[in-house]
């Protein structure tokens, strides 16, 4: 199972009182964190006991944790920790839960710590209410000091609490974006602040705030008029030849050399790349780990087909291909020549040795993340049905995909800053093969069906597709949410007609030959099988419900309860108890499911009864 939690973690939980430990106890036990409780709390399993001051030692173990959950007032809070807050860049998120936990509140680092996420995610695995007052989120805008996260860009220098302050005031801020995914930008709310574009025309234009998101680092002149941040997507690929035995230093030297000549980022760098020879090389191993860098390695048979500007016959001899650094940037990007922003420098040092490099741009960055894929089942259509391991997952996603109604219905469990992508309900291989492209590049993918994504949903299509390209079952990694299916919900809402033996059969013959659909109604039929029917009647397909009375007719009495169940839990909820014979009668369409009991069953009072055979 994948943890929502373990990007949170180490994460710190301080308990004092019987109540708040009996409130937060549990909840470490599910999100994988440290209860801390004074001395005097003994007999508690996994918890960590503390001597004298809480004051000092929450100092003790303050660089310790990520995150720190205090079940205290959050007056007392506020005077433990002031004296050890230092930075909204990096102090650890602070969240308040109170004794009772009745409400979850994001107290500091609600964007850079995500304490605001964090606030959300344990509200709903504590079905409790989440308390978030920063202003970027209540204008469900996504915070701009955490904006390139899930993109895995990397902050630059700028002004960071200015700009933040002129989106939270609502005031114009102008983004430049050169480079990087523009996902984010399709998917903010219609008031919001942001002008985008740069040209001649609005050159003279003056903006109070600007963000570039550029793989260019920009020196901001001292312009009291104007704030301005940078954000630098991961697009740029370093090819590096080198002889054996270069140094780590001379490495580094010759990239900040050739960057700085170029006006480019170092946080721009999405990796490393070379021939496969110098897999080993040590000087760009140790570059690689210092920095976090991935480092791609080609062969020279590959090499030797990338057309590059300045070839090498010594080279060849020497490798097998007259260009490595040319070349491995321009296959790291996997592009062609006119990909390649700088041509092979040549930086050497008397005593370290010498290295080539060249940079070369990706027309996508890299987010350095392994994606996921969350296959959800929200249920029948209420909130309130839906389990708390998918509330968690819906909200975690960096990404949410599904039919325009079943968004709709989780709107109140979305957040700011997320992308949501709603395709027509016609089209559920696209919604497939569009998660999977999103999940492959790394981010965390939901993929929302009504009722369980298991029972006629979209996680069967998903691993289909995961396995016509070849899935390993491992990247993207993939989880299944069930949820409550329409057979389940409707059932509930009318008694018990499941408590025996039962089937559910689609008559939609959309993917289902029709010839296949009766052979399987008359099987269940003759069977006795309590069935449940989905997708019973559309606008064109108007005579298999027909067929199905008539061939269940043949088989059970014409008094044989029927319930027609239309929409179960949702506002427009519609319920009909009726009979085998008179079924027809009713309105049943394609938000309709119809359960039809078997011999034993009858109906009590407005209840449906199938009895389970105790007596």
């Amino acid at each position: 199972m994948i943890s929502p939690f373990k990007p949170f973690c180490p994460i710190a939980v301080i308990a004092t009182t019987p109540q708040s430990i009996k409130t937060l106890h549990p909840l470490c036990q599910q999100i994988g964190a440290t209860l801390h409780v004074p001395g005097h709390q003994t007999g508690l399993k996994n918890s960590q006991v503390y001597q004298g001051s809480l004051k000092d030692y929450l100092t003790s173990i303050w660089s310790q944790n990520k995150v720190f959950i205090f079940g205290l007032a959050t007056g007392a809070v506020i005077r433990l920790i002031s004296h050890l807050l230092n930075d909204k860049s990096s102090d650890p998120a602070i969240l308040v839960i109170d004794p009772t936990g009745k409400f979850v509140i994001s107290l500091c680092s609600g964007h850079q710590g995500r304490a605001d996420h964090l606030t959300q995610l344990i509200a709903h695995q504590l079905n409790t209410i989440p308390i978030i007052t920063g202003a970027t989120n209540n204008l469900y805008l996504p915070g701009i000091d955490v904006l390139g996260s899930p993109f895995g860009w990397r902050k630059g220098e700028g002004n960071w609490t200015a700009v933040s302050s002129l989106i939270a005031r609502g005031e114009t801020v102008q983004v430049i974006q050169e480079v990087g995914s523009t996902l984010w930008q399709a998917h903010l709310p219609p008031n919001h602040p942001f002008y985008f574009g740069f040209s001649e025309s609005n050159k003279a234009i003056k903006f109070p705030g600007q963000i570039w998101i550029s793989a260019t680092k920009r020196q901001f002149s001292s312009d009291l008029n104007s704030s301005k941040v940078q954000w630098h997507p991961r697009i740029l690929w370093a090819g590096i030849g080198c002889v054996r035995g270069t140094s780590e230093s001379l490495i580094e030297k010759a990239i900040h050399e050739v960057f700085k000549q170029y006006n480019l980022a170092i946080d721009a760098i999405a990796g490393i790349a070379t021939i496969d020879v110098k897999d080993d090389e040590i000087g760009l191993v140790q570059y690689c780990q210092k920095r976090q860098l991935p480092l791609k390695t080609f062969p020279a048979d590959i090499l030797i087909k990338i057309e590059v500007p300045n070839p090498s016959t010594i080279v060849k001899q020497e490798v097998g291909t007259p260009s490595v650094a040319e070349a491995s940037a321009i296959a790291a990007a996997d592009s062609s020549l006119n990909s390649l922003l700088v041509s092979k420098q040549i930086i050497q040092s008397e005593n370290e040795g010498a290295v080539t490099i060249a940079v070369a741009q990706s027309s996508i960055e890299y987010t350095g993340r392994i994606g996921k894929l969350y296959l959800i089942g929200t249920g029948p259509g209420s909130l309130a049905q839906i389990t708390p391991a998918a509330k968690i997952a819906i909200t975690q996603a960096d990404v949410i995909i599904g039919y325009s109604l079943y968004l709709d219905l989780i709107k109140p469990l979305q957040r700011p800053g997320q992308v949501i992508e709603a395709l027509p309900i016609t089209q559920e291989k696209q919604r497939a093969t569009r998660a999977i492209e999103l999940a492959e590049w790394g981010l965390t993918v939901a993929v929302v069906s009504s009722g369980d994504c298991g029972i006629y949903g979209m996680a069967g299509l998903v691993l289909e597709e995961l396995r016509k390209i070849n899935w390993d079952g491992n990247i993207p990694q993939v989880e299944v949410f069930p949820g409550i299916t329409s057979l389940q919900a409707s059932a509930s809402r009318v008694g018990a007609p499941l408590m025996h033996d039962f089937c559910a059969i689609s008559l939609s013959d959309l993917l289902t030959p029709w010839k296949v659909i009766k052979k399987r109604l008359v099987a269940a039929a003759k069977a006795d099988f309590v069935t449940a029917i989905y997708n019973p009647r559309s606008p064109t397909r108007t005579k298999q419900i027909i067929y199905v009375q008539e061939v269940f007719l043949k088989y059970r009495n014409s008094q044989t309860p029927v319930a027609l169940v239309r929409s179960a839990y949702r506002p427009d909820e519609k319920i009909t108890l009726t009979s085998l014979g008179e079924m027809l009668n009713f309105t049943i369409d394609m938000l309709t499911t119809v359960i039809i009991g078997n011999s034993s069953t009858y109906n009590h009072k407005g209840w449906m009864i199938t009895p389970r055979g105790y007596d």
